[in-house]
């Protein structure tokens, strides 16, 4: 059974290795979340997704706003809802630092006008780990198992 420390530490790698997540705004009307690729920059720190100013989520996250993230691992064995804020920033040394081949292929360099990049600072985060797997299947077909009390052990909840 894995600890929370365990789980967070799952996801932290999971999210280097697949980093796309639904993200959204946690406001009613604006909670429809989006498919976005972001970048880390180590454990713990805030995600950055490039986008584009006329994105709607742009205009929100420039005043602030209470945003989420909702991950799936690769694998598809571990999950994550992440609670957090997003703001924009314009921090062209930021920018720089984060430039690589995928952000480039969706503009015009550096310098294209519109360019918009989304902080998401994490604050906390519900992660969920498999407890299904063929080994589990079968000592749950032959009563050897509770499926319940297996996945009991698979949740955490962590402030990040």
């Amino acid at each position: 059974m894995p600890t929370p420390a365990e789980l967070e530490t799952k996801l932290w790698k999971s999210l280097d290795d697949h980093a796309t997540v639904f993200l959204g705004l946690s406001e009613r009307e604006h909670g429809h979340a989006r498919p976005m690729t972001i970048i880390t920059e180590g454990r713990d720190g805030p995600f950055y997704v490039f986008t584009t100013k006329d994105n709607d989520m742009v205009e929100r996250a420039r005043i602030g706003s209470a945003a989420f993230a909702h991950y799936v691992s690769k694998g598809h064995d571990l999950w994550a809802c992440i609670h957090g804020t997003v703001t924009v920033t314009e921090d062209r040394a930021l920018i720089d630092r984060l430039w690589n081949s995928h952000v480039a292929a969706w503009y015009d360099g550096k310098d294209d006008p519109k360019i918009a990049v989304i902080r998401f600072e994490p604050n906390h985060a519900e992660i969920w780990e498999d407890s299904s797997s063929v080994v589990a299947g079968v000592k749950t077909a032959l009563g050897l198992a509770d499926p319940k009390a297996d996945a009991q052990g698979k949740k955490a909840s962590v402030d990040l």
